[in-house]
């Protein structure tokens, strides 16, 4: 049986438009070798906008 947690890492999500760092989420790391980029809702901006998996 495989270990819980080996594939998945946390990441946040960094709005675009004003860098700040509204979501936190997990991501399959073998899967989704790329950065994630989602379109979100910004409560600082208060408008959807991309948001990008912050290094």
């Amino acid at each position: 049986m495989a270990k819980k947690g080996e594939a998945r890492q946390r990441i946040t999500l960094q709005c675009t438009v004003c860098k700040s760092e509204n979501y936190r989420t997990e991501k399959n790391k073998r899967n989704t070798t790329d950065r994630l980029e989602l379109d979100k809702f910004c409560p600082k901006c208060r408008k959807s906008t991309v948001h990008k998996e912050q290094k």
